[in-house]
This record gives C-alpha cells, sequence and structure tokens, in this order.
C-alpha cells in the first residue's frame, strides 16, 4: 500500500518514478510516450487516472489551458500551496508565494458567504532568457 492508501502497482510506481525525473510540465500523453520509450508496458488511461490520483493528494502541479481542455503535469516542488509564473515562450514555470492573492481569495469568500474555497492561480508571462 502507499502511504495515501493506495494498492500499490508496478504501473504507479513507474509514473512516480518518471514523475520525480522529469523538471518541466509534461501533458499526459507525452507522460506516457516516456513511459513507453523505458519498456514499461502502460495503458494511457492509467497514466491518466494515477495523475489525477497524484493531482488530487497534491502531489503534481497542473496546468490546464485556457479552455480547460488541455492538462500539462510536473512533480510539486513545494508541499505548501503555491502558484505559478509560467512562461508563454518555453513554457518554463517557477513557483511562487501569494500572500496578497491568498487574502484577497479568504475576503471575497467571506463576503459573499462561501466556505472552504480553494483557487488555482497561473501568471503567463516571457521569462528573461526568451525576452533576450
Amino acid at each position: 500500500m502507499t502511504p495515501s492508501g493506495e494498492r500499490s502497482t508496478r504501473q504507479r510506481a513507474a509514473i512516480v518514478a518518471v514523475m520525480d525525473q522529469l523538471p518541466d510540465f509534461r501533458s499526459a500523453r507525452q507522460i506516457h510516450l516516456v513511459l513507453r520509450e523505458r519498456g514499461h508496458d502502460i495503458g494511457l488511461a492509467t497514466v491518466y487516472r494515477s495523475l489525477h490520483r497524484m493531482e488530487e493528494r497534491g502531489e503534481v502541479d497542473v496546468l490546464r489551458s485556457a479552455g480547460g481542455e488541455t492538462a500539462v503535469y510536473r512533480r510539486c516542488e513545494r508541499k505548501a500551496h503555491h502558484h505559478h509564473l509560467v512562461c508563454r515562450s518555453c513554457g518554463r514555470a517557477v513557483e511562487v508565494e501569494g500572500p496578497a492573492i491568498e487574502h484577497w481569495a479568504r475576503r471575497m469568500a467571506e463576503q459573499s458567504g462561501f466556505s472552504e474555497v480553494t483557487h488555482t492561480v497561473e501568471v503567463f508571462g516571457t521569462c528573461g532568457p526568451c525576452r533576450r
């Protein structure tokens, strides 16, 4: 069993190992391709399910396209809640804290009578190396 109570499988272990080695964001299809290239016989649906569970447990960061239909994943560098600055050109992402965003989200929730509010913030721009 995994620490989260899930049944430990060879496939899940391979996905976790690959995610630990990839430094940048990748789609489920790209992760699946890496697994296949490394000799793992894992179905794409298994990759999607495992990434979804990892997302629920906060083990991976997820960036979604504007329409929400495309997601890319990366192993979290920070355990605490954080946000991302993402380069539009190369896709490089930097994890950042946003105390002002946290304060704003709490205030908006309170003013609107909401509780148990969560949020995701990605800020897009152009990184220094791409700007040069």
